[in-house]
């Protein structure tokens, strides 16, 4: 194998790493974002838990966030809550902050 190869195989390998540790963040945030909106939605205990696995769910819809966003801002217009999208996005960019930093010291 050549320096090269090695270089390559080393970089493949950081970009799976890399790549794993983002998905793994992304999922950690919409958890922590779905506990965040079942304590605005008025839930809490196991129902918490389940609307966060929704929340979890959700994202595989469509690439990218928007798919939480809507989740998110439809459950809290159907029973009422007033959260701007701003404050969503935001709380959804601070928690994104959060988990890569639980992510990152779980590793």
């Amino acid at each position: 194998m050549t320096t090269f190869d090695k270089r390559e195989e080393a970089f493949e390998k950081k970009f799976a790493h890399d790549e794993e540790l983002r998905f793994r963040a992304i999922a950690r945030r919409n958890k922590l974002l779905g506990l965040w909106a079942a304590e605005k939605l008025g839930k809490s205990g196991d129902e918490a838990d389940e609307y966060a696995k929704e929340v979890v769910r959700a994202d595989f819809e469509e690439p990218g966030e928007e798919d939480v966003y809507r989740k998110i801002h439809g459950d809290f217009e159907a029973a009422g809550v007033a959260q701007s999208e701003h404050q969503i996005r935001r709380t959804m960019n601070e928690l994104m902050v959060v988990a890569m930093q639980q992510i990152n010291s779980e590793v």
